[in-house]
């Protein structure tokens, strides 16, 4: 395993637009993009539509100068912002992925691809070159691609674990390359990974929304030894005040009025427009309605808090616009019958109080990877800040 270099830290302002903003952010924190070349991207994009040909210039000069692992960062955002109903989507999540493994082999991964329904499900299984300390699954959430968080796996890896990198039904590959849409129903996808590469017990670690699904992999798999939401969604009706909660169901249950609602908005508010388009496409539906049932279907009862009896760390940042501190304190007081609960607010002291902590991945990879060597509270710094 080669070094594990130092990522950067801050949370910076390359977008006026904070949706642009944070996606500019999220190459950055994860280490393979320039500063000057996001800052030359943002200046030549006033809106998401030109998001994809500025990013695949950007990869383009970045291949030919031989700098790999800057034109899979940049090729990633194209494809990111390649509407799903392009003819392009496919043709740059391919040669995304043949960059990826240009940039990255050698290092002691290997690419799998575990049969599941009538498709595949990619996966990286990167094991241990000395005593291991056991098996950590990773995945995604809503639009990422696994191999975007090559560095977590890596710093997973580097602190002694064996690591299965992977997508599941309605992510990745697992979307584009088999068709497979989206089910919450994580077990499923998770059992297929255990069962594929012969695992009696493994961690479990989900990312951005991945993290309900690792809680409610941990609440059906017996395998899944312990469990990292980083960070919860537990249930979304949960950010809503109680009192407007009744109302605000019997809205939704007007489904026309919904449905014509969310396309007018989707049309006046670019953000939710890519997140309802980027929905339909993970579920392979075209009805706005399908996505909000999709997005409800993320809630307390379905989730099974109460089943989860595993050591269960949470991670999430005080100023998350994307899963906000409630959502996490709401998780927390539901999992009463963990073995442990560990939760871990990162502040804006520590240049980590965003989505996922980019401003500070490498912080939140220590609180994780100390927090995995020793589950429970009190763990290193992973008790820090609950």
């Amino acid at each position: 395993m080669e070094d594990v270099a130092a990522l950067p830290v801050g949370f910076e302002r390359f977008h006026r637009q904070p949706f642009l903003n944070y996606q500019l952010n999220r190459a950055h924190g994860l280490g393979f993009a320039r500063p000057a070349d996001l800052r030359l991207a943002a200046a030549r994009i006033s809106r998401t539509a030109e998001a994809p040909r500025v990013f695949d210039a950007l990869s383009a000069q970045a291949e030919a100068e031989e700098r790999l692992r800057n034109a899979t960062s940049y090729l990633r955002l194209a494809e990111f912002f390649t509407p799903p109903d392009s003819v392009e989507r496919i043709g740059r999540y391919r040669r995304y992925r043949r960059l990826f493994d240009a940039a990255f082999a050698g290092l002691g991964f290997a690419r799998h691809e575990v049969p599941y329904a009538d498709g595949a499900l990619p996966a990286y299984r990167w094991p241990t070159t000395g005593p291991s300390r056991g098996t950590v699954l990773v995945h995604g959430g809503f639009d990422s691609l696994i191999e975007e968080f090559f560095v977590i796996w890596q710093r997973i890896a580097a602190a002694g674990f064996e690591v299965v990198a992977f997508e599941g039904p309605g992510q990745g590959g697992a979307r584009r390359l088999s068709g497979l849409g989206f089910d919450h129903d994580w077990e499923k996808p998770v059992a297929a990974i255990l069962d594929h590469f012969g695992l009696a017990s493994a961690g479990i670690v989900g990312l951005s929304m991945g993290g309900y699904w690792a809680l409610r992999a941990a609440a059906k798999e017996p395998r899944i030894s312990r469990a990292v939401a980083w960070p919860p969604v537990y249930d979304w009706l949960q950010q809503v005040p109680g009192p407007v909660r009744p109302a605000l169901r019997v809205m939704l249950a007007r489904r026309g009025f919904m449905r014509q609602s969310v396309r007018l908005r989707a049309r006046l508010f670019p953000a939710l427009g890519f997140v309802v388009g980027q929905a339909l496409y993970n579920l392979d539906r075209d009805d706005p309605m399908d996505a909000v049932d999709w997005f409800l279907g993320m809630n307390a009862e379905h989730l099974g808090s109460d089943r989860i009896t595993q050591d269960v760390l949470l991670l999430c940042g005080e100023h998350d616009t994307f899963q906000p501190p409630v959502l996490t304190r709401a998780q927390a007081e539901a999992l009463v019958s963990a073995r442990s609960v560990t939760v871990r607010v990162f502040t804006g002291a520590e240049h980590a109080d965003q989505h996922c902590q980019l401003g500070n991945l490498d912080l939140a990879c220590r609180v994780l990877t100390d927090w995995l060597r020793s589950p429970g509270p009190g763990s290193g710094t992973a008790a820090d800040g609950g």
